[in-house]
């Protein structure tokens, strides 16, 4: 059995620190986040999420939805709000496909239910899923505490 705390430390990311750098970048780096974590949430679970191309398809969303928005001419102010909310949609079909891996490999590996909040995963998606993947040693240890088993240290 792997560690708890091994998908944290290889994710490694603070979730203020995404917040503050997805505004920061102007939405590049939730791209460039999503793709490693994408990489190594699958490594680390056994379980793929999603494959390269639909994290491709997301920046192609984001990238030309910004770029159509910039425009004078309503076709190309309606097309990048599609392409907008296209690329949110995809956001948020990720994270409910990431919080499905996530607690089932809780539950396979370490034996206990990871409880995911539905409406924090639609509306604060990737965040909501890094800030779990985060919690995890200590929603394992408040597991523990509630079923009254021998706690470790897990960091």
């Amino acid at each position: 059995m792997s560690n708890i705390s091994t998908l944290k430390n290889n994710i490694d990311t603070k979730t203020l620190n995404l917040f503050l750098l997805s505004i920061a970048t102007m939405g590049i780096y939730p791209l460039l986040w999503l793709y490693r974590s994408n990489l190594t949430i699958s490594d680390i679970t056994k379980s793929k999420i999603t494959g390269d191309t639909y994290i491709i398809w997301i920046a192609v969303c984001v990238g030309l939805g910004g770029f159509f928005s910039r425009h004078n001419q309503s076709l190309f102010l309606v097309l990048g709000a599609i392409l907008s909310i296209s690329s949110t949609v995809l956001y948020i079909v990720w994270a409910f496909k990431a919080k499905k891996v996530l607690q089932k490999y809780a539950l396979n590996e370490f034996r206990f239910e990871l409880k995911m909040n539905v409406f924090y995963t639609f509306f604060f998606n990737m965040y909501y899923i890094n800030y779990c993947v985060n919690d995890l040693p200590e929603a394992l240890n408040k597991q523990q505490i509630l079923n009254g088993q021998a706690t470790e240290h897990v960091n």
